[in-house]
């Protein structure tokens, strides 16, 4: 197995799950990789979490462990053998610490960018969840409200097919792919009753998302998250 090099918890994960033209995702392939559909459906999410007790390579950077993310990112597999490795690559990645931002982009040419961030989670009669971004000059937001109570992810469902793919990928290159393999145990979902997302889309990720982002999302999941970590990359 490779050498560990980031460990976190994630936690009150957003995940609002969009579907697409698969046209609009298709100049956003990593080499190597192609599209994963569940029921013959494209999807995308938006996707908002804490990042906690943060660790790379086993060590707290002061003032980096603990953060929020939002993020928009879809769902792709790659042929190895006679199996699929199914993962996700992200269209931007937003974050409220330039280092983290820079670090990132350095190492795995992921789409981080930093901007100021907030977030509220609270525990009342419901479940809720809530993170903020500051963008040209305006805060914007994703949110959700969900019961207290949750379950496990259902085997085959939709819920397994968002939350389940366990590599990212990233153009390193118009020839190179960075592969990197995510561990994490499976989640429990809450079923969520309200869900707010107010972002300039045409202006955060491309014109070509504003009507599908925008939209009705096919579904929204709230979930409790865990303990996860992210292995050495490698190129493909």
């Amino acid at each position: 197995m490779k050498p560990t090099f980031l460990t976190a918890e994630w936690r009150h994960l957003i995940m609002a799950n969009y579907i697409l033209d698969p046209e609009i995702l298709k100049p956003h392939l990593p080499k190597g990789t192609e599209l994963d559909f569940f029921n013959g459906k494209c999807y995308a999410s938006m996707v908002g979490f804490m990042f906690l007790n943060t660790r790379i390579k086993g060590v707290k950077i002061p003032f980096h462990v603990n953060f929020e993310e939002v993020n928009l990112r879809f769902y792709v597999k790659r042929r190895t053998g006679d199996d699929w490795r199914r993962g996700v690559v992200f269209i931007k990645e937003i974050v409220p610490k330039p280092a983290i931002a820079w670090t990132a982009r350095l190492l795995y040419r992921e789409k981080y960018v930093y901007h100021p961030m907030s977030h509220e989670v609270n525990w009342d009669n419901s479940y809720n969840a809530a993170y903020h971004w500051k963008y040209k000059g305006k805060w914007q937001s994703l949110s959700a409200t969900a019961a207290l109570k949750g379950n496990p992810v259902r085997q085959d469902s939709e819920e397994m097919f968002i939350t389940e793919h366990y590599y990212g990928y990233s153009a390193y290159s118009q020839e190179k792919t960075k592969e990197y393999h995510v561990d994490h145990p499976r989640w429990n979902v809450h079923k969520v009753t309200n869900y707010q997302l107010d972002a300039d889309i045409s202006s955060l990720y491309g014109p070509e998302f504003r009507e599908c982002i925008s939209g009705k999302p096919a579904s929204v999941f709230l979930l409790d998250g865990s303990e996860a970590k992210i292995l050495n990359g490698e190129f493909i």
